[in-house]
């Protein structure tokens, strides 16, 4: 394979098609979720860019969650007819991975950890497969940190010669605005914490302390009212 690189981030979708690093025209993308995907999806099929969606999230927490969050990225994959790589649930490889660090806030040191974890499975697997370019739709929540998801990925793909991690931004371009309507149209499932057992915690201390009740799992779809008396 080529040695690809991407020198800078680039910032998100307008009017023009994208353009993967070096004009690739297949990537790995590396999928958290139906509502941070959907656009990425429908961006890179806009501009004849072809890819494969692999789903590697070891940190969603509890198993129930997981699953729903799995299969809803799969229907709008299978909507779309992209190939959808369902890797291992190995969730206590990721405690293992995070010992430590268990009380660290959001976008801290244990999210770094978290991301390198999947990241690196998501660069083996595209330098076992014949892929020369990875991405993320990580980044295009607005509660995530570009530059530490980049970082990341770029140091995962670093690790074997010949494959970049694209550094695009997704939520530029109006992309987290058309992430909420895709949401809504096709009514995902709208999880309401990051994903780990420890967002989890968090967050629901965080309603208590607002007097709101704790988090559904299974229960909020976009575009569904949700009676939270």
């Amino acid at each position: 394979m080529s040695k690809k690189r991407d020198a800078k981030p680039q910032t998100g979708p307008g009017s023009a098609p994208l353009v993967a690093p070096d004009g690739a025209e297949r990537i790995l993308l590396h999928s958290c979720c139906a509502p941070c995907a959907g656009d990425v999806m429908n961006e890179l099929a806009r501009s004849d860019i072809d890819y494969t969606i692999l789903f590697y999230n070891p940190n969603i927490h509890p198993r129930r969650e997981y699953e729903i969050r799995k299969d809803e990225n799969k229907r709008y994959a299978d909507t779309l007819a992209k190939e959808f790589i369902d890797l291992d649930y190995d969730l206590e490889n990721w405690f293992s991975r995070v010992k430590g660090f268990e009380n660290e806030p959001e976008r801290g040191h244990r999210c770094t950890l978290c991301f390198d974890m999947r990241f690196e499975r998501t660069a083996l697997y595209a330098a076992e497969h014949g892929f020369d370019v990875i991405s993320s739709t990580l980044g295009t929540s607005r509660w995530k940190n570009m530059d530490q998801i980049n970082d990341c990925g770029v140091r995962a793909a670093g690790r074997y010669a010949g494959i970049t991690y694209w550094t695009y931004n997704w939520r530029k371009g109006g992309g987290a605005n058309r992430m909420v309507e895709i949401s809504k149209q096709e009514r995902f499932y709208q999880q309401e914490y990051c994903g780990c057992a420890y967002s989890l915690r968090d967050t629901n201390a965080h309603r208590r302390a607002q007097g709101r009740p704790a988090i559904q799992i299974g229960v909020k779809y976009y575009g569904e009212p949700v009676d939270e008396s």
